[in-house]
C-alpha cells in the first residue's frame, strides 16, 4: 500500500524539469533600450552606425550595456531608464532624419533558453509601461465612402440592365438623386433598384414638377451596419498592422460605438506608435486614358470628362479613367517577390468576388494600359483659434506601375515597377494588413513609463512572496513533515503557473497577479482537506498507511467539486470579461489546474516516497 510505480516518479520529475525551464526566462529582466530602424522602407543601414552611436554616447558620458542586431534593427541596451532617455537626443543628432529612434525594452533571455522555445511571459501595460491611445473612427468619412460607392453603383447597375438615365447626382452628404428622361424610364429603374438594393437604400420619387427623378437614401438599418462594419474593420486592420510590425501582445478593443482603445506594452515612444498606427494603405487599379494628352491637362489644370490627372513616380503627368476597376479591399494576401527580370515585385491574391471583377475588367481591356495607384491616408487632429477640434485627413496618391494588359487576369498576379526589395516588402506588409474602412484620429494619449511599471511589478511580486511565505510558515508549523511536502507542492504550483503563462506567451497584468495570489491560497486548501481527513482517520483508530490512503481517497471528490465550480467561474469571467478581467480569469484557470496536479498527485507521490514500504507507528502530521 502507498507505493509509487516508476512512471509516477518519471512524470513528476519531467513536469518539474519542464516547469523550471519555461519559468526561468522570467528571472532575466528586460533592459531599457533604444530601437533604431530606417525611417523609409527604401533605405538600409550604411554599416557605420555602430561606431557613430558608440562615439556619440561616449562623448555624452552615457554608458552602453550592450549593442546588438535584432530583426533588422539595432538595439542599444542601457543599465537604467535614466541613461536610456538621456541617450535619445545624442543618437538622433548623430544619425539624422533617415533613422527612427524609439524607446523600447529588450529581453535578455540566454540563447540556450531561447533555443528551447523558452521566453518570458509578456507584461501588460500596467507592469511593463507603454503607450495608450483612445482613437475615434471618423463615421462621417465612412458614410461618405458608402455614398460615393452607391453613386457609382447606381449608374453602373442601370447600364448593366440597358436602362437609360440622365445621371446620378449627390445632393447632400447622404442623399443621391437619379435623373431620368421620362416617367417610364423612372418606373423601370425604380423596379430594378427595389429588387437589387432592398434593405440597403430607400427610394422616393421627387416632385414631378422638377423632372423625373428618384431620391436614394441609405436606410436606417444599413446606416447602422455601415458604422458597425467600419468600426470592426478598423479594429481588425489595426490589430493586423501592429502584429505585422512586431509589437508584443497589443490590446486593441472597442469602446462605445465609435472608439477604439489601443494599448502597446513595451513601446515607450508615442511618436513611433503613431507612425505604426497611421501607416495605412491600399491600392486602386484604373485604366489609362490613352485618348487625351496628360501634358495639356496638366497645363490647363483640367482633366477631360471621365478622367483624373495623376503623376507618375518620375513626375510625368498621366490621365486615368475615373471608374475604378478594383480596390485593395479584395486582396487576401500579398508577398514580396521578384518578377521574371529579377526586379522587385509584389505577388497579389484576390478573393472570389475580386477575382471575378478583375477577370471582367481586364478581359475587356486586353492590350490597353492599366495603372496601379498606391493610396495612403493619414488623419491628424488639431485645434483652431476657437479651441474647436479640427480633423484633417491627408490622402497621398501615387501611380507606382503602368503596364499593358497582355491577357485576362484573375485571382493571382504581380505588381512590378517597384524601386527596391525593401519597398516591395513594405508594400506587401501594408496590403496584408489592409486599409482602414474610415480614418481614425487620436482623442486621448497616455505614456506609462517603465518606472511606474517597475513599481507595480515590485508591489505585485511582494504581494505574492509575502502571501506565499505566510502560507509556508503556517503549513510547516501546523502539519510538520506533511507541511513540508505541501510547501514543496505549493512551490511547484507557482513555478508551473509562471511556466504555462510563459509557454502560452500570455500577458500578465496586475489583475493576473491577483489571480496568482488567490490561487496560492486556494492551492493549500486541497492539502488542508487531505491532511485533516488523514488526521480524522488516525483519530478513528485507522493504521497510518490506511489513513494516508483513505485521506487522499475521501478528499478527492470534495477537492474536485470545489475546483470545478471555481474553474467554471473562471471560464465565465474569461468569456464575458474584457482586458484585465480576462487576465485574472486566465491565471485563475491555470492555477486551478496546476494546483490539482500538485496537491493531489505531487504530494501523494512524495508522501508515498517517505512513508511507503515502511512499518509506520505514527505520522508526523501535527
Amino acid at each position: 500500500m502507498n507505493q509509487n510505480p516508476l512512471w509516477k516518479y518519471l512524470l513528476l520529475i519531467a513536469v518539474c524539469a519542464i516547469g523550471f525551464i519555461y519559468a526561468m526566462p522570467n528571472l532575466y529582466p528586460s533592459n531599457p533600450a533604444l530601437q533604431i530602424s530606417m525611417s523609409s522602407i527604401n533605405d538600409k543601414f550604411a554599416g557605420n552606425e555602430r561606431e557613430s552611436i558608440t562615439k556619440s554616447l561616449a562623448d555624452a558620458n552615457i554608458a552602453i550595456k550592450m549593442l546588438e542586431d535584432k530583426d533588422g534593427k539595432l538595439m542599444v541596451h542601457f543599465e537604467d531608464t535614466d541613461a536610456q532617455f538621456a541617450a535619445v537626443d545624442p543618437v538622433k543628432a548623430t544619425l539624422g532624419d533617415k533613422y527612427t529612434v524609439a524607446l523600447n525594452l529588450a529581453p535578455t533571455t540566454p540563447a540556450w533558453l531561447g533555443g528551447a522555445g523558452a521566453e518570458p511571459m509578456y507584461l501588460g501595460l500596467d507592469l511593463r509601461g507603454g503607450v495608450h491611445f483612445l482613437m475615434e473612427v471618423d463615421m462621417d468619412a465612412a458614410l461618405d465612402k458608402a455614398v460615393t460607392r452607391y453613386k457609382d453603383e447606381l449608374g453602373g447597375y442601370l447600364r448593366e440592365k440597358n436602362l437609360k438615365y440622365l445621371g446620378v447626382v449627390r445632393e447632400s452628404n447622404d442623399n443621391l438623386t437619379v435623373k431620368f428622361k421620362d416617367q417610364a424610364a423612372l418606373d423601370a429603374g425604380l423596379k430594378e433598384y427595389n429588387r437589387q438594393y432592398i434593405g440597403q437604400l430607400e427610394f422616393a420619387q421627387i416632385d414631378a414638377a422638377k423632372g423625373a427623378s428618384l431620391e436614394a437614401k441609405i436606410s436606417t438599418q444599413n446606416l447602422r451596419d455601415i458604422k458597425k462594419l467600419a468600426l470592426q474593420q478598423n479594429i481588425t486592420t489595426l490589430r493586423n498592422r501592429v502584429n505585422e510590425l512586431g509589437v508584443s501582445e497589443p490590446i486593441i478593443q472597442q469602446q462605445g460605438l465609435e472608439r477604439i482603445v489601443v494599448q502597446l506594452p513595451g513601446v515607450q515612444d508615442p511618436t513611433e506608435a503613431k507612425k505604426i498606427l497611421g501607416a495605412t494603405a491600399t491600392l486602386e487599379f484604373r485604366m489609362v486614358d490613352e485618348n487625351n494628352d496628360p501634358y495639356e491637362a496638366q497645363a490647363s489644370k483640367r482633366a477631360p470628362i471621365g478622367s483624373l490627372l495623376y503623376q507618375e513616380r518620375n513626375g510625368n503627368p498621366i490621365l486615368l479613367k475615373r471608374s475604378v476597376m478594383l480596390t485593395g479591399d479584395f486582396i487576401t494576401n500579398a508577398n514580396s517577390t521578384f518578377d521574371q527580370n529579377n526586379q522587385p515585385a509584389v505577388s497579389i491574391n484576390l478573393d472570389g468576388k475580386g477575382a471575378r471583377m478583375f477577370e471582367r475588367a481586364t478581359g475587356a481591356n486586353v492590350q490597353k494600359l492599366m495603372a496601379v495607384i498606391f493610396i495612403e491616408n493619414k488623419t491628424s487632429i488639431s485645434r483652431d483659434e476657437n479651441g474647436e477640434i479640427v480633423k484633417k485627413t491627408v490622402k497621398k496618391e501615387e501611380v507606382i506601375n503602368v503596364a499593358r494588359i497582355q491577357e485576362q487576369l484573375s485571382s493571382r498576379f504581380q505588381i512590378t515597377g517597384l524601386d527596391s526589395p525593401q519597398e516591395s516588402a513594405g508594400l506587401a506588409l501594408l496590403l496584408r494588413a489592409g486599409a482602414l474602412a474610415a480614418p481614425v484620429y487620436i482623442v486621448e494619449e497616455r505614456t506609462i513609463g517603465p518606472s511606474l511599471g517597475a513599481d507595480n511589478i515590485k508591489a505585485g511580486f511582494n504581494s505574492v512572496i509575502y502571501g506565499f511565505i505566510a502560507v509556508l510558515i503556517f503549513m510547516l508549523v501546523y502539519y510538520r513533515v506533511f507541511g513540508i511536502v505541501a510547501n514543496l507542492a505549493l512551490t511547484l504550483n507557482l513555478v508551473l503557473i509562471i511556466a504555462v503563462l510563459s509557454l502560452l506567451q500570455a500577458t500578465l497584468t496586475l489583475p493576473g497577479i491577483a489571480g496568482i495570489v488567490l490561487t496560492v491560497g486556494m492551492a493549500v486548501d486541497a492539502n488542508v482537506l487531505i491532511y485533516e481527513r488523514i488526521k480524522e482517520e488516525i483519530r478513528a483508530g485507522t493504521s497510518p498507511q490506511n489513513a494516508i490512503h483513505l485521506g487522499y481517497e475521501k478528499a478527492f471528490s470534495t477537492i474536485t467539486d470545489a475546483n470545478i465550480t471555481t474553474f467554471i467561474a473562471a471560464i465565465v469571467l474569461y468569456g464575458m470579461g474584457t482586458g484585465p478581467i480576462k487576465g485574472f480569469a486566465i491565471t485563475l484557470a491555470i492555477g486551478i489546474m496546476s494546483s490539482m496536479f500538485t496537491a493531489i498527485f505531487g504530494t501523494r507521490v512524495i508522501i508515498n516516497l517517505i512513508y511507503g514500504k515502511r512499518r509506520v507507528k505514527a505520522l508526523n502530521i501535527g
